[in-house]
């Protein structure tokens, strides 16, 4: 833990009020329904509650942040700059499971606790997954044949939260599923049902559809290549629900090129996007934004945790989702 926080959380004051300031920054809103969910939690603290929302200019939150003991964020970038401004800040929680967006290295450096809320998305990524590989399998409902997931063996790469909310979706459909985790024992795997790979070579090598989970990180950046992407079997699709940035973007479009069978779905727009369009046409889906946590559910479940995390932090100290 970075500091002591006071008992009762009201110490911190030196020279203003000692309520406690929880701002809420989302350039895309939460819903009503979890701020007010927010709001109820905060109150019951005690704390104040500030909302800033679809804003435009990052001067706009450089601003906010000055006087907030508390931050919520969702996709919002805090880097240094926004660390640096919010002199007050002794903790900032992303509303999600990726935490790549907080600059944990200046939240270290000045004190700032850096939470995620792991869990809270999980069945809406996992939805969704099924949801993109419906509308793939089915040639994007443009009226020709398709195929059927029945039958088809899904890899699963990375089995936290997510993962394990994509396999128990899977077994519904009637499909084989497969897993890979460099972090997750395989016993642990085997007994939630689904078969343990000993490599992600072996995920890509023997199953028909890949499932990307994985974080954006020094490791995983660009490591979804030509080479491990071109081990699928023929009628491949690959899903990534994950981060752009695991994925070698020049690589998987010179292997589509290649190879007419492929497919790739995505709910996060690649830099490549126009390329990708035009030389996979047919083969080819992303979402306009990143979707996975955009159900109300997951909005509301998200929103609500990071609040009662900060609550737990500020009067107890609790540092249980701790990122940085």
């Amino acid at each position: 833990m970075l500091f002591k926080p006071s008992p009762t959380g009201r110490e911190w004051g030196r020279g203003r009020s000692f309520v406690m300031k929880v701002l809420i920054a989302t350039e895309k809103p939460f819903s009503k329904v979890a701020v007010d969910g927010i709001r109820e939690v905060t109150d019951k603290a005690g704390y104040e509650l500030a909302l800033l929302e679809k804003y435009t200019e990052k001067a706009q939150l450089l601003e906010a942040v000055k006087d907030a003991d508390a931050l919520i964020v969702r996709s919002d970038k805090v880097d240094a700059e926004v660390v640096e401004a919010a002199k007050q800040l002794k903790i900032v929680v992303r509303a999600g499971a990726g935490f790549d967006n907080l600059d944990l290295q200046a939240c270290t450096a000045h004190n700032v606790v850096a939470m995620n809320t792991p869990g809270q998305n999980a069945n809406s990524v996992a939805e969704l997954v099924f949801g993109m590989l419906v509308y793939g399998v089915r040639n994007f409902f443009n009226g020709t044949s398709g195929t059927e997931l029945l039958g088809k063996k899904l890899g699963i790469l990375a089995f936290g939260n997510v993962g394990r909310n994509v396999a128990r979706i899977a077994k519904g459909f009637g499909m084989k599923v497969m897993a890979y985790d460099a972090y997750c024992p395989k016993e642990v795997i085997e007994q939630a049902g689904v078969e343990a790979a000993n490599c992600q070579e072996q995920l890509f090598d023997e199953c028909d559809i890949v499932s990307l989970h994985i974080p954006a990180t020094p490791e995983t950046r660009q490591s979804i290549n030509y080479d491990l992407v071109g081990r699928l079997k023929k009628g491949g699709i690959l899903v990534n629900t994950a981060r752009k940035e695991v994925i070698d973007e020049a690589g998987l479009l010179k292997l589509m090129e290649e190879r007419a069978d492929l497919k790739y779905l995505t709910d996060i727009k690649p830099d490549m996007d126009a390329e990708f369009a035009e030389k996979a046409a047919g083969r080819y889906f992303a979402t306009p934004k990143k979707m996975g946590a955009q159900t109300a559910e997951a909005n509301v479940n998200a929103g609500i945790a990071a609040a009662n995390q900060i609550v737990g932090f500020l009067e107890q100290g609790i540092t249980k989702f701790k990122v940085n």
